[in-house]
C-alpha cells in the first residue's frame, strides 16, 4: 500500500535519494510565505557541503534557508532577490567571496523551472534581452524582436511546504503560500513536502501537486 508520510523532518530527509554533498535543491517560498523551514533545518543538520540552492529568494533572519547558508553548506545560489529584508547571512557570505550568485529575473525563474517539469529543455524569451543578464546566452530574433535563449532548471531534490496532504502524496496549499512550491514539485528527481496537515483523503478537484511528483511527506507545526 502506498504512504508517503514519515514521523518527522529528520527521517523524511534520511537517506533522501539525491540528497547529499553537491546536491541541487529546489527551495519553495516567495519572502517568508510558504518556505519549507523545517525540512531546511533538517537538511542543514545532515551536514552536507557545496550545496547549490534554486530558489526565489536567498533568506532572512537565521532560520530556514538562512541557517542552511550559515551553516556553510551552500556554495551556490540561484534566485531573483537575493537582498530583502534580513537577508543578512547572504550578504555576508557574498561579500567574503564564499558563495556564489546566478540572478535570474522572475518570470524567466517560474519558467525556467516549469520547463524542466515539463521535459523542455530550453525556450526564448525577451528578458534581460541587451542587459548583463544576457551575456553568453544565445540570442535570435523572432519577428523583429530579440530573444534569450535561457536553459531549463531541474535539481536533485525540491524541498517544498503545502497546506494539506494525504499518504499518496497528493498535496494542496493555502493562498500566497502556493508560490513557487507546486512548479518546483515538478522538476527534481525526488520532492520531499511538509504539510500543515495530513489528510485521509484528498478531493480529486482540490489538488493542486499530484502524488506522482512528491517522494515524501511530513506534517509539520503550524
Amino acid at each position: 500500500m502506498i504512504d508517503k508520510r514519515y514521523r518527522n523532518a529528520a527521517e523524511i530527509v534520511a537517506q533522501c535519494p539525491g540528497l547529499q554533498d553537491g546536491a541541487s535543491l529546489l527551495v519553495g517560498g516567495f519572502g517568508d510565505a510558504g518556505v519549507p523551514n523545517q525540512l531546511l533545518l533538517a537538511v542543514r543538520d545532515l551536514g552536507l557541503t557545496n550545496l547549490t540552492i534554486i530558489s526565489n529568494n536567498a533568506g532572512s533572519g537565521d532560520g530556514g534557508l538562512a541557517a542552511l547558508l550559515k551553516a556553510g553548506a551552500v556554495t551556490r545560489v540561484v534566485c531573483s532577490f537575493p537582498r530583502s529584508a534580513g537577508s543578512v547571512v547572504f550578504e555576508e557570505l557574498y561579500a567574503a567571496g564564499d558563495i556564489t550568485l546566478e540572478i535570474v529575473p522572475q518570470g524567466t525563474l517560474a519558467e525556467r523551472i516549469r520547463a524542466g517539469g515539463a521535459g523542455i529543455p530550453a525556450f526564448y524569451t525577451p528578458t534581460a534581452y541587451g542587459t548583463p543578464l544576457a551575456e553568453g546566452r544565445e540570442t535570435r530574433e523572432f519577428n523583429g524582436r530579440h530573444y534569450v535563449m535561457e536553459m531549463a532548471l531541474r535539481a536533485d531534490v525540491a524541498l517544498v511546504h503545502a497546506c494539506t496532504g494525504d499518504r499518496w502524496g497528493n498535496l494542496t496549499y493555502a493562498a500566497t503560500a502556493r508560490n513557487f512550491n507546486p512548479v518546483m514539485a515538478t522538476a527534481a528527481t525526488s520532492t520531499l513536502a511538509e504539510v500543515r496537515q495530513l489528510v485521509d483523503h484528498t478531493p480529486p478537484e482540490t489538488i493542486i501537486t499530484p502524488g506522482i511528483f512528491v517522494t515524501r511527506l511530513v506534517a509539520v507545526a503550524a
